[in-house]
């Protein structure tokens, strides 16, 4: 039996999740399961359900339509495996771990390309058979640059961008041709230890933790919409290298989580941040 996810949001109102069920039930659908939230703050209702049956998706969605305020935003998608493009540079360790986890199945998505501005990572990537193109910024101002990413990004169909340590700062430009659809990560240091080495300088200054943070990335340099973080702790036995090793480790988990989410399509953009079941 088919299964959708139905995301909705919409102002708030007495008696929504009545209207919605009632209107999935009198299409012989069935509710697997369901999550809501309401921002009170901003008067504002969020909804997700896995629903099951024979679907007709243009019927349900104006049906919901009619009964739900007119400011609803509808989204209902066949539950499958999406398709996303990994872009990187010359660190391994979260490519690496995407790669092994598409391998071994436990990825929910197929990794279709890879695209870096370095030669690196190409013998890795083509272990696994994935195709690599590496788009060289040698020489190029950054928009020329993009537009030989863009002509590589616009031969495959793709649900998500994952920039997996990819180290260049995007365009304007580039980043609005996949808003919502790109996620990045990078370690929780920023903005106070930035530029060459930031473990080097988080050892430096003895910090007790360290992190990352996975996020959509907007025009707002390492200011997206947050979907996942984590940190660990680190004490004065640490060398700036163990911290190194341990921040990937961080790196790996956060943005393979995020991904789960996003691919899951368990996360609502809002405000500039996420609301997440």
């Amino acid at each position: 039996m088919n299964s959708h996810i139905l995301k909705i949001d919409c102002s708030d109102n007495k008696g929504l999740i009545y209207r919605i069920s009632d209107v999935i039930y009198k299409n012989n659908l069935n509710i697997v399961k369901n999550d809501e939230y309401v921002d009170y703050e901003n008067n504002k209702f969020f909804f997700r359900a896995i629903v099951s049956g024979d679907i007709e998706n243009g019927n349900l969605v104006s049906k919901l339509q009619e009964v739900l305020p007119s400011d609803t935003t509808i989204s209902l998608r066949k539950k499958v495996k999406k398709k996303i493009i990994i872009m990187c540079t010359k660190e391994s360790h979260c490519l690496g771990d995407l790669l092994l986890k598409h391998y071994s199945g436990e990825l929910n998505a197929d990794i279709v390309a890879v695209v870096s501005n370095y030669d690196y990572l190409q013998e890795l990537v083509e272990k696994f058979d994935i195709p690599y193109h590496h788009v060289s910024a040698e020489g190029l101002e950054r928009q020329e640059h993009e537009k030989n990413i863009l002509e590589i990004l616009g031969q495959y169909s793709c649900d998500f961008i994952v920039l997996a340590k990819y180290m260049r700062i995007l365009s304007s430009d580039f980043v609005n041709n996949y808003q919502e659809k790109m996620i990045n990560i990078h370690h929780s240091f920023l903005p106070a230890f930035i530029g060459a080495n930031p473990y080097k300088q988080a050892f430096i200054r003895g910090v007790k933790i360290i992190g990352a943070t996975a996020h959509f990335v907007n025009n707002n340099l390492d200011e997206g919409p947050i979907i996942s973080q984590d940190v660990i702790n680190v004490g004065h036995e640490f060398s700036w290298k163990d911290m190194q090793r341990a921040g990937k480790n961080v790196e790996k988990a956060v943005l393979s989580n995020a991904l789960d989410l996003v691919l899951e399509e368990r996360v609502f953009v809002y405000n500039n941040k996420t609301i997440i079941f």
